[in-house]
């Protein structure tokens, strides 16, 4: 019974990934203004942000499947992830702010750093600070992405932050498990190392 309840969350959830990915598509296509083109750099780092935004909602459901964290922490997720899809775009529709490089009016709030940052939250109150420095490190790059991408500026990314921690608060309760996953850090010949540990 257990695993039919994980496989349906599961599939329900799937199908918000792919509503997440339809609205940044549809999102990414509307446009009426004259674009500049980005430099090499820049475009590196849009792709990057575009990657992260479908990679940090992926790992923080997956996060779920590693301690084995059953329905609770996939429903919790889910709920996060969709409060955060809902006022983002609730508030992009209100306010109708251009984006800087006048490409269309979906600046306010930026919703690559919301989703990030719900995400990051999630996994920082779910299991801990060990685990959320690093997602709120990639959640600031993405960020950091769609200002130099000339998306949104400081506010539109500030607010995305602010509604994805929100969010991910609001629908998240600490994991009493036992973890299996550990991360370690050090340094190995003054090269800074990284280890993963599972425990079976």
């Amino acid at each position: 019974m257990r695993r039919i309840d994980n496989i349906t969350i599961l599939q329900r959830s799937l199908c918000g990934f792919r509503a997440l990915v339809v609205l940044v598509f549809l999102g990414s296509s509307s446009v009426y203004g004259q674009v500049e083109p980005l430099t090499p750099s820049q475009n590196a780092h849009k792709t990057a942000g575009d990657v992260l935004l479908v990679t940090m909602p992926a790992l923080a459901m997956g996060s779920t499947l590693i301690w084995q964290d059953g329905q609770k922490g996939t429903y919790q997720f889910s709920k996060a992830l969709a409060g955060t899809l809902a006022v983002t775009y609730g508030l992009k529709l209100t306010i109708n702010k251009e984006r800087p490089n006048g490409e269309n009016n979906n600046s306010f709030p930026s919703g690559h750093t919301s989703v990030a940052f719900a995400s990051a939250a999630f996994v920082q109150k779910r299991y801990g600070w060990e685990y959320g420095i690093p997602a709120y490190l990639l959640a600031g790059y993405v960020g950091y992405t769609r200002i130099e991408a000339n998306k949104h500026d400081g506010v539109d990314v500030v607010a995305g932050a602010a509604i994805g921690i929100g969010m991910g608060y609001l629908f998240t309760k600490r994991y009493k498990g036992q973890k299996k996953l550990r991360i370690s850090s050090g340094f190995m010949d003054n090269t800074p190392t990284i280890g993963l540990t599972y425990k079976f």
